[in-house]
């Protein structure tokens, strides 16, 4: 028995090069009152992935471009922790194992039962949505879920989507050294110059005070603390 959907569409990416049955992926599940994107390859999804936020994604393997698992990887590497369910028809177990290790959350293998496949990807929704909302920063939090920083002192500091997304990307990996470059093809891929970069830190810096990014000289900013 299927659930009832959710009131407000939820975000799926569909990562499949076969026509006919990517076509149908994005049919099921529009039907299903998701909210889909296809990507027919690997790089196209790899690009969707890190610029939108999505609630679970459902990747093929075998993909031009960039393969199925390497793409998982990848989107692993730079914190997209959306969960991710494989399908393909490489159903061996040491496939199974490399599709997890790879950082997938389940894997189903072709040809699947369409119930099966909707209660995978409703489990995996569910889990994305009971996930931890905080990520730390400092003696603070930053809350997914409300688009705040909680302070210290138990104040919180509402953020501009933009900010919150440029803060989210540097506390979700709190040692690396992000790159303007990055940063600006993560958070800000629709502007002409990575100058938006130290702009919105600039917002950040005022709003939160200047120790919150730190500037690491001729590589780019570090999240910083509260």
């Amino acid at each position: 028995m299927t659930a009832a959907a959710p009131d407000e569409p939820i975000r799926l990416l569909v990562v499949e090069d076969d026509h006919e049955l990517a076509d149908m992926l994005v049919t099921l599940f529009t039907r299903q009152r998701y909210e889909v994107d296809l990507a027919r390859d690997g790089q196209r999804a790899l690009h969707l992935g890190l610029t939108r936020g999505y609630r679970a994604m459902v990747i093929d393997r075998g993909l031009p471009g960039i393969d199925g698992l390497d793409l998982i990887a990848r989107l692993r590497r730079q914190a997209v922790t959306a969960p991710v369910l494989v399908l393909t028809a490489l159903g061996d177990v040491a496939d199974r194992v490399g599709g997890l290790d790879a950082g997938a959350d389940d894997y189903l293998v072709k040809p699947f039962e369409i119930d099966e496949l909707l209660a995978r990807v409703r489990a995996l929704c569910r889990r994305h949505l009971d996930a931890a909302t905080l990520i730390p920063l400092g003696a603070g939090r930053l809350d997914l879920e409300l688009h705040e920083v909680q302070l210290p002192d138990r104040r919180t500091v509402r953020l501009s989507a933009r900010e919150f997304e440029l803060l989210q990307a540097l506390a979700a990996r709190p040692r690396m050294i992000h790159s303007r470059s990055d940063l600006r093809l993560r958070v800000f891929d629709d502007a002409p110059s990575e100058s938006i970069v130290d702009t919105y830190v600039y917002y950040l810096r005022r709003k939160l005070g200047r120790d919150v990014v730190r500037t690491v000289r001729g590589l780019g900013y570090q999240v910083g603390a509260l």
